[in-house]
């Protein structure tokens, strides 16, 4: 059979095919039904340790008055001298010598995020919390929040950002889930391949 037959008789399938309707595999995942329902832990609680459970690192503000401490007790501690960070509401409670404007150089890099989801651990960013680099290219991810931002799932997720922008959503929006790994050289874990190496979660209570 020549190529251009065996061509004409794939194109003749397809359109075969396309004048059937397949049926639904699974019909009961296909509409606005919730796929996972809430269990009755906390929300901060379930991130918390979701979020832990994936090598992130968890730090609980109980003021959000408190919180230029903590984020200047953590870096103290930690030695970090080098701090990306492009919010000035975040920016502004470090001293102007431990700011940099190098991201590749820094030690630690600083954001804000959209939502925080419990289900899954993940925080949801997107280009309006310091860019598309900041949480990516530095070794160390610092993200603030605050516990009104923590919704269950990513649909709860998608509904308040829908609702937030409307027709103008962010350029980027993403998920990031503990710190960057793999484990397609051996199958052995590596951590901190394709992005930072450590995350930090600062959560600071704003419903008290």
């Amino acid at each position: 059979m020549s190529s251009e037959s065996s061509r004409k008789n794939i194109f003749d399938k397809i359109r075969l095919a396309l004048t059937k309707s397949t049926p639904i595999p699974f019909p009961q995942t296909v509409g606005d039904e919730a796929q996972f329902h809430s269990s009755e832990k906390d929300l901060v609680l379930e991130f918390a340790e979701q979020f832990t459970s994936l090598l992130g690192k968890f730090i609980f503000c109980e003021d959000v008055i408190k919180l230029p401490l903590t984020v200047n007790g953590l870096c103290k501690q930690m030695d970090w001298q080098k701090i990306y960070c492009t919010e000035e509401k975040f920016a502004k409670h470090f001293p102007q010598a431990l700011r940099t404007g190098d991201i590749i150089n820094c030690d630690a890099g600083i954001t804000s995020c959209e939502l925080l989801i419990s289900r899954t651990g993940s925080i949801v960013l997107s280009s309006n919390n310091s860019g598309r680099i900041a949480s990516a290219y530095a070794p160390v991810h610092i993200c603030i929040a605050y516990t009104s931002q923590v919704v269950y799932d990513i649909k709860d997720a998608f509904s308040i950002l829908q609702k937030k922008y409307g027709d103008q959503l962010p350029s980027f929006i993403t998920l990031a889930t503990g710190p960057s790994r793999t484990a397609d050289i051996e199958k052995t874990l590596v951590v901190g391949v394709h992005g930072p190496k450590e995350v930090y979660l600062i959560l600071a209570d704003d419903l008290v």
